[in-house]
């Protein structure tokens, strides 16, 4: 192949700055998962920041080889990438998933998956695939950081193979041009998905949709390419050439921390709107540290810094999953967006530990001597001293267990979470109770003479209608068993705005039944106004019966103690305290906290019971207080005719 690179020889060994830039965004990718939300709510960026280096060095690199050799060794580069990034990513998938095996529950549910898409570099296809559903935020997905080192593989995959094109391009400026162009009809992409209301997962996954940060840096280094040559402009070296790029460096890091400071919403304006801007300032910045003579280059590069840029893979790699097992071992039901500081504090501590030891043990060995001459070199200190030998030993019994742990957590992980099948069960019961049963006929509404037989012998099913979210739906097994022919209208993710709704709807079409309970509480704060329609729509001649919420969220106190001032004043509204009934027996929860197996949706049925009943007997004794009025008034007037 005839070299068409525009440079005669390659004069840099490294980049100043690219470690710097490294530290930063992995930096802001574990600042955001670790301690979230408050402190960086758009750190997540620092992921574009990622793309944008790895599209930069990976293209001059190509293009020093290319300029040395006149082509391209395809098998050589591949090989290189696999020593860099194979070893410690499975150190992390084998470490990480026999420690899953040991944390046991749902940080099991699709681990099989989840490690054959890390192996293939498709993390990111096989989750768009998966869909990003009502659990997914619940279910606690061990590897879900890899779909960004997938779009990255899966980059390194191709354009080796697409490079020479571009140098067939006959101009450098034909070659920036298709590169810009490509980014921004991939950033298009993902902007027609995203303000079209489409799939925000496939938006931001897809390596169609997110490849502009590469690109960006593909153009870049084909941009800056001449920078590094022996014929470089003289103006290049000029001091105010140099001061423009140090302030442009400046400016660009401190635009990038103001976009991870930006609460950013899932709309046009975040994807791509602060991702593209986060690429292009990250690209600024890169510029400022290559620029020759160039002190921000060297001032990002500092010691800190610098260690951790080297290590930053490592650091990505491992922050995420210990954060999950962290998260189901020492705070069962919470999410990892509501982990207590301390946790986010333990986790960071254990990823610079874990990422030091594999940058100096695992990954340094094989990317110097390869996979076989570092096997080789290990079998080796077998044969040197009692103590070569027993450390020799000592990894090789911890390796065997590790792998042992990887085993028995890919042939026990399960298919859906814990609380999918507490839902899932919900929902067969009510589908069988609708085949075996007809729907019973809808009972008049309650007068003072049913208040009285309810009280007496027990408010039956055929008396109540339910609206609930997932909860119920869970429970639908135990409110049946407990009150048959009870209609349920239960589905999950419903909050307290859906519930007006629903309820018109059943008194619109007759089915509204004497006695409605609604349990909408844990999904969100509870809306006033919801509540206030709600009970409109049920009038004075039915009982409410409002269901609190149990669950690992900051808002359910709040919920709580609404739903109990909403009712204090009202004679035909009750609470069913669910969150005071579960509160003792939250072994009988899913791994998530909320949802009731089977033993505990019996529960919420007894607590739905008792306050329906409890209800009754208040209404009855209003029925009876209201008879009684009737009869001294009627006495009165009989008096008056008498007289």
């Amino acid at each position: 192949m005839t070299s068409t690179a525009p440079f005669k020889s390659p004069l840099l060994a490294r980049f100043a700055g690219l470690d710097g830039m490294r530290a930063i965004a992995v930096v802001l990718v574990v600042v955001y998962h670790l301690f979230p939300p408050a402190m960086l709510p758009g750190g997540f960026v620092g992921v574009d920041v990622f793309f944008v280096i790895s599209g930069f060095l990976i293209t001059s690199l190509l293009l020093r080889e290319h300029t040395a050799t006149g082509r391209i060794a395809l098998g050589r580069f591949w090989q290189r990438r696999a020593r860099r990034l194979l070893p410690a990513l499975a150190v992390v998938v084998a470490v990480c998933s026999a420690v899953a095996w040991v944390v046991g529950g749902d940080v099991l549910v699709d681990l099989d998956a989840q490690v054959l898409a890390a192996a293939t570099f498709s993390y990111n296809w096989v989750s768009i695939a998966g869909g990003g559903g009502y659990f997914a935020a619940a279910t606690p997905e061990l590897f879900r950081n890899f779909w960004s080192l997938a779009v990255e593989e899966q980059f390194y995959l191709l354009w080796p193979v697409v490079f020479p094109l571009f140098l067939l391009l006959p101009r450098t400026w034909a070659r920036i041009a298709a590169a810009f162009a490509l980014a921004a009809a991939s950033a298009v992409g993902m902007g027609v998905i995203v303000g079209s209301g489409g799939d925000l997962t496939r938006a931001y996954f897809g390596t169609d949709t997110h490849a502009f940060g590469l690109l960006i840096g593909v153009g870049l280094a084909f941009l800056l390419a001449p920078l590094f040559t022996e014929a470089r402009p003289r103006w290049v070296h000029s001091p105010t050439a140099r001061r423009l790029a140090e302030a442009a460096g400046i400016a660009a890091l401190a635009g990038l921390v103001a976009v991870t400071a930006l609460p950013l919403g899932g709309s046009v304006a975040a994807f791509p709107g602060a991702l593209l801007t986060a690429s292009l300032l990250s690209a600024v910045a890169i510029v400022a540290g290559v620029w020759p003579g160039s002190r921000f280059g060297r001032a990002i590069d500092v010691r800190p810094l610098r260690w951790i840029g080297v290590r930053s893979y490592g650091i990505y790699l491992w922050h995420w999953p210990l954060l999950v097992l962290a998260v189901a071992a020492f705070t069962p039901g919470a999410t990892v967006a509501t982990a207590p500081v301390w946790i986010g504090m333990g986790v960071l501590a254990a990823t610079a530990a874990a990422s030091a030891l594999s940058f100096r043990f695992v990954e340094t060995p094989v990317r110097r001597l390869g996979l076989r001459a570092s096997a080789r070199a290990l079998v080796a200190r077998l044969h040197g001293g009692p103590r070569a030998r027993l450390r020799t030993l000592g990894v090789a019994l911890a390796g065997a267990l590790v792998l042992a742990g990887t085993g028995a957590a890919l042939a026990a992980a399960p298919e859906e979470s814990s609380a999918e099948a507490a839902v899932a069960a919900g929902r067969a019961a009510l589908e069988e109770a609708r085949r075996n049963a007809p729907p019973a006929p809808v009972s008049p509404d309650a007068g003072p003479e049913h208040e009285v037989a309810d009280a007496a012998t027990g408010v039956t099913g055929d008396r109540i209608s339910a609206v609930g979210d997932s909860v119920m739906l869970a429970s639908a097994g135990g409110l049946l068993e407990e009150l048959p022919g009870i209609e349920v209208d239960a589905a999950v993710s419903r909050s307290m705005w859906a519930g007006p709704g629903i309820v018109d709807d059943l008194a619109a079409t007759g089915r509204l039944r004497p006695y409605v309970v609604v349990a909408l509480g844990t999904n969100g704060a509870i809306d006033r106004d919801s509540l206030e329609r709600i009970a409109a729509t049920v009038g004075p001649k039915r009982g409410l019966v409002l269901v609190n919420a149990y669950a690992p969220r900051d808002w359910i106190p709040g919920v709580n103690a609404d739903l109990a001032a909403f009712a204090e004043h009202r004679t035909n509204v009750a609470v069913a305290d669910w969150s005071g009934a579960i509160a003792a027996h939250t072994d009988l929860l899913a791994g998530d906290q909320i949802h009731p197996g089977s033993a505990g949706g019996r529960i919420f049925a007894d607590t739905v019971a008792a306050a329906v009943d409890t209800l009754a007997h208040k209404r009855r004794t209003a029925a009876e207080l209201f008879v009684q009025l009737q009869q001294v008034q009627l006495k009165q007037v009989q008096l008056g005719a008498d007289r």
